[in-house]
């Protein structure tokens, strides 16, 4: 069978190739953002750069090898935020460590990858709970896209108010927000790209950010290659933080898969995606070789189905992006040049479109809708995707044996349910 069968799924290289460019343009946004979100962590810009553009790469052409699937990977949206802010900020664990527990929790998906329960694990978590997961995720990125556009300040009195709007960096992340969203609802590829690069230029001619240029040789990766700290993210404090980062990932890539193969015509008859067990062997192997060079999760990218939505059908899509990626590693003072008035409104776009998960639950039932709104609701107020998380679990399952309806609930809910449990009461 030849490499990619573009004859038997009626494509063409040319066809491909467009593909792979045009979800490249939607994608290419995560090159800026996930460095700038790591650095908050004190990693090195430069070498998260070159390890998110390499990770991205990796995984892209392990996607498009093995599975032969349209779909790209890079460092997750959301993953990264948890990792920085929760990880290493909320939590205190060092950068190292957190490294230490990408790379263990990449482990256990590549053992689960090639094991038959997987589909038993990805099956085992409600619907209502994946989407109540996927909006929490969105509400907390659109939380810390306020607060580093100056929207969104502390307050003692309540907590959280509006910043000042007569400063330019609220005013310039306002403006960027407006022109991805005027962009995406005209159907223009590459919307939060294409609003990240513009702010940038305006701050750049009003003076507000130091401009290092475009082109240069790629940065030094080696003050994050192989720092991981293996040892300590294995402490038993650190359990909730690995089952999060697992959790996520697995459900993200499996949810994003069948998206973007849905949206090819790609799932057999039973409704089921061929090749899954290869499909989410790329992901969990990109997950574990971008802990090796200094990122946090990598994972699916649903930005995927714009190139699918372009003709994309077989992995030369996805081949396609991961060079498009090397050749990214040359603009990383461009990368640089980038502000928080440029990245912020990004980080509450991406948000406003993962929260629209909550429009495909099912709101005639208030012991699926309920936990999971309560899910995406306490990640952002409690600033920690995993205690959403845990509070979620509980919730549903304590509403479905309340209710007499404990049959509902299936075995993987009340197993980690239970160990949200031992890390409230034991762990915390």
């Amino acid at each position: 069978m030849p490499l990619f069968d573009l004859a038997r799924n009626r494509t063409t290289v040319r066809t491909e190739i467009l593909a792979g460019c045009t979800t490249f343009l939607t994608m290419a946004y995560i090159m800026f953002l996930n460095p700038a979100i790591l650095a908050e962590a004190d990693m090195d810009f430069g070498a998260v750069f070159v390890a998110t553009c390499l990770s991205a790469a990796f995984g892209s052409f392990v996607m498009g090898l093995l599975a032969n699937y349209p779909v790209a990977l890079a460092p997750g949206m959301g993953l990264n935020a948890f990792f920085t802010f929760v990880v290493v900020q909320n939590q205190g664990a060092s950068w190292q460590t957190a490294l230490g527990a990408v790379f263990v929790a990449g482990v256990a998906f590549v053992v689960l990858s090639v094991l038959p329960v997987r589909e038993w694990l990805i099956n085992a978590i409600p619907r209502a709970l994946k989407l109540g997961i996927a909006a929490g995720i969105g509400l907390f990125l659109a939380f810390i896209g306020l607060r580093n556009a100056g929207l969104v300040v502390a307050s003692s009195a309540t907590f959280v108010e509006l910043g000042t709007l007569r400063e330019p960096g609220p005013l310039l992340a306002l403006a960027g927000f407006a022109l991805m969203v005027a962009l995406d609802r005209r159907g223009i590829p590459g919307a939060v790209l294409i609003g990240v690069l513009a702010i940038t230029a305006l701050s750049a001619t009003l003076g507000y950010v130091e401009w290092r240029g475009v082109l240069a040789l790629p940065p030094d990766p080696r003050p994050t290659l192989m720092q991981l700290d293996i040892g300590s993210a294995l402490h038993v404090g650190m359990l909730s933080t690995i089952l999060t980062f697992l959790l996520i990932d697995l459900f993200d890539n499996a949810g994003t898969l069948v998206g973007v193969a849905h949206e090819a015509g790609m799932l057999d008859e039973d409704g089921r995606l061929p090749r899954l067990g290869r499909a989410l062997l790329a992901d969990s192997s990109a997950c574990v070789v971008g802990a090796m060079l200094g990122t946090s999760s990598v994972t699916s990218y649903v930005e995927s189905a714009a190139g699918v939505k372009a003709g994309g059908r077989t992995g030369l899509t996805a081949v396609t992006v991961g060079v498009l990626f090397l050749l990214g590693l040359f603009f990383s003072p461009l990368a640089q040049s980038v502000p928080l008035t440029a990245t912020a409104p990004a980080l509450l776009y991406v948000g406003c479109i993962m929260t629209r998960a909550l429009a495909e639950l099912d709101w005639r039932d208030a012991s699926d809708y309920a936990p999971a709104v309560l899910t995406a609701i306490a990640m952002p107020l409690t600033f920690s995707i995993s205690d959403g998380l845990g509070l979620g679990f509980l919730t549903y399952a304590g509403a479905k044996l309340v209710s007499g309806r404990e049959r509902e609930c299936p075995a993987g809910v009340w197993l980690i349910a239970g160990l949200f449990v031992v890390k409230f009461l034991a762990l915390d």
